[in-house]
């Protein structure tokens, strides 16, 4: 005889020890790709050197830019699998279990990207932020301190959610449950963040990624309400 699953069991994932093992796998590669290049750059690459360590730096400001929109493209598939999962769309591509893995796993990549963002500001001699301005909000002495303070507000909520992953056990479901409504207030905030404060915000190309992304993930969430209004009337 077989016993059907408990709410519970449906709806809080259970993080599992490969999922400790691949964030641990994750961080060991972002460190020797780093000691890596430490020794194959100077020898293969001088010109990317001397934009990184020259009297006028500028390779921090772009790998700053390429790791904020990566870390939003993160976020994105994060929120669009993590609301695919409960709407049941995730049932028809590209299954329940795989959308789980992918929508824990871009959450935690797109945030240590979101860190890389900030933290590799620091070289930058024009914006010329310290390790403070970076990582306290609103504290930026000049460029766009309020939008700025946004998104490294942001980044913190997101650090919460994300790592509320490995906490369904130590939390109840329902605190559980409202914890992950605010990642809808993360992406807000880092859509905000990235009109107002990213350079790349006024290009054709950055700003119908922002329409693109933002239409779905609310097309996705209106899905999901109507199909839970339409549930509760059964």
């Amino acid at each position: 005889m077989t016993t059907q699953p408990t709410n519970l069991q449906k709806t809080t994932p259970v993080p599992s020890e490969t999922s400790f093992q691949t964030a641990w796998i994750v961080i060991l590669s972002i460190i020797a790709g780093v000691m890596l290049a430490v020794v194959i750059l100077p020898a293969w690459l001088p010109n990317l050197v001397s934009s990184l360590l020259g009297p006028e730096p500028k390779a921090f400001w772009y790998l700053s830019r390429a790791a904020a929109i990566t870390a939003y493209g993160l976020l994105w598939v994060s929120m669009a699998t993590g609301v695919a999962i409960t709407n049941k769309m995730a049932a028809v591509w590209p299954g329940g279990p795989t959308a789980r893995d992918l929508h824990q796993f871009t959450s935690l990549l797109g945030l240590g990207f979101a860190l890389f963002h900030g933290v590799i500001l620091i070289g930058d001699a024009y914006i010329n932020f310290n390790l403070v301005q970076v990582l306290l909000p609103f504290s930026s002495p000049s460029y766009r301190p309020f939008w700025v303070g946004v998104g490294q507000t942001t980044l913190y909520l997101w650090a919460i959610v994300a790592f509320s992953f490995y906490l369904p056990r130590q939390i109840k479901q329902r605190v559980w449950r409202k914890l992950h409504f605010v990642s809808f207030a993360v992406f807000a905030a880092a859509l905000l963040h990235g009109i107002t404060s990213g350079t790349d915000s006024g290009t054709t190309w950055m700003s119908g990624l922002y329409w693109v992304s933002g239409s779905i993930l609310v097309f996705l969430t209106f899905y999901r309400i109507m199909r839970t209004a339409k549930q509760a009337e059964i």
